[in-house]
């Protein structure tokens, strides 16, 4: 993987945790973010058609500690999670096959199928009756049976995509740097010699007139985008697409509706407005997702996401870009998760990363600096008002944009065809490990 752009510390790509059992994880394997022990152990228990018993009620704790007490609960584990079994090599090399890097869902009778061994068995004597042919399961791919209805939400499958290049070419068309440097004060903080020192206090007036209004300009209502979908319905890769882009549509027009509202909205020019909105669209966007908007996004539409089922074609051709994208945002989800961000926090942050001053083409960097320092200190005067037990809260959040832009910037280089894919392993992943919780 490629080394961070931004400075972060270290210990950061520590906190990426295997979704089986918890120990430190070093990619996205057969799937599903997990450790190289239990990697080693799902591809030998698939290739060698392992069997395993368990002698308490199948439900052991999965820990780095104790993984290896219940060899049948772990697999079990690796399959609830999403493994894709189908992604191993029948070879048993290393490198996978046909690059299948989603996750799968596949029924519980399935899973007990193939942990009694019934399924190995079938699948021999498949083998055995017929030869080299397509094999898959019901949990990779969706059957041929299943024909849209005609009452569901989602646009026909003759889909028109016109709207999205539209949308792209009128919000894309300035073209800024993925990574540079995020607020020049930032990584000097530490909890140990704040900007502001740590006393019992009040949140000041100002601070507390400024978030205010920072609220108020956010429309929080629930997202307006039809995103429910009849049971047994397949949706293709277009329709997902087409959801996609009307999601980003209300999305965008959301934030364009935010920027009128913002108490310092008569302090910059137009151009500049237009400038910042260029190019923190997709931040603003990402972190919205991430956070007011995260039930519905992790709800609703990672239910839809669930019923698209990947061709082995888009499998074979998903690039290294989205396996980083999707490593990254599944890591920023469990951090917002743990965080709890609050209206107020995300008001902050949302302010904070659209007033940067470091975007080329602004006629009032030097007033952009100072708004954007003004709410840095708001934000921490907030936190450490409201969370005193939680000294290293405030360095958290801020912590979190840098990785955002981060992220923002490594999709706009992911291939459009392969987003419907990038959020149904995102979704799946992140859906299934905080339902496990």
């Amino acid at each position: 993987m490629e080394t961070w752009e931004v400075s972060v510390p270290d210990d950061r790509a520590e906190q990426r945790t295997c979704l089986i059992c918890g120990d430190r994880a070093t990619g996205l394997h057969y799937g599903i973010i997990s450790c190289e022990g239990c990697k080693g152990f799902f591809k030998r228990s698939i290739c060698n058609k392992r069997v395993y018993r368990c002698s308490r009620d199948k439900n052991c704790v999965m820990s780095r500690k104790q993984r290896n007490r219940c060899q049948y609960c772990r697999l079990l584990k690796c399959l609830q999670m999403g493994m894709n079994r189908k992604a191993i090599r029948e070879d048993g090399m290393p490198g996978g096959r046909n690059k299948s890097i989603g996750p799968v869902q596949i029924s519980e009778e399935e899973i007990e199928r193939i942990m009694s061994g019934q399924e190995f068995e079938e699948e021999a004597n498949h083998w055995s009756n017929h030869g080299d042919s397509d094999h898959s399961s019901p949990g990779n791919r969706a059957s041929e049976s299943n024909q849209p209805s005609p009452g569901s939400t989602l646009s026909s499958r003759s889909v028109e995509l016109n709207g999205f290049v539209a949308f792209r070419d009128q919000y894309m068309g300035m073209s800024v740097p993925p990574h540079y440097q995020y607020i020049p004060h930032l990584f000097s903080y530490s909890a140990h010699s704040p900007l502001l020192p740590p006393q019992a206090r009040s949140l000041d007036p100002q601070s507390y007139s400024l978030i205010h209004q920072l609220v108020s300009a956010e429309d929080l209502e629930p997202l307006g985008t039809p995103m429910l979908i009849e049971d047994g319905y397949a949706v293709t890769q277009a329709e997902l697409f087409a959801l996609l882009c009307r999601l980003a549509d209300e999305l965008l027009f959301r934030q364009i509706a935010w920027i009128k509202k913002l108490p310092f909205f008569c302090e910059l020019s137009i151009k500049d407005y237009t400038c910042l909105l260029s190019s923190t669209w997709q931040e603003l966007i990402l972190l919205s997702s991430l956070t007011v908007y995260s039930k519905q996004i992790f709800g609703e539409l990672a239910d839809v996401t669930a019923k698209y089922s990947p061709s082995d074609e888009e499998l074979h051709r998903f690039s290294d870009e989205g396996m980083e994208v999707i490593e990254r945002l599944i890591y920023l989800y469990h951090k917002f998760h743990q965080l709890k961000v609050s209206n107020e926090e995300y008001a902050c942050m949302k302010a904070i990363n659209f007033l940067n001053q470091d975007i080329r083409g602004l006629t009032s960097a030097s007033q952009l600096e100072q708004l954007n320092k003004r709410y840095w200190y708001i934000c921490q005067d907030f936190t450490e008002y409201k969370y005193t037990h939680q000294p290293n809260r405030f360095p958290d959040l801020m912590m979190c944009l840098p990785e955002i832009r981060y992220i923002a910037g490594k999709m706009v280089n992911v291939p459009l065809e392969q987003l419907p894919l990038l959020f149904k392993v995102v979704l799946h992943s992140c859906k299934t490990s905080v339902g496990k919780e």
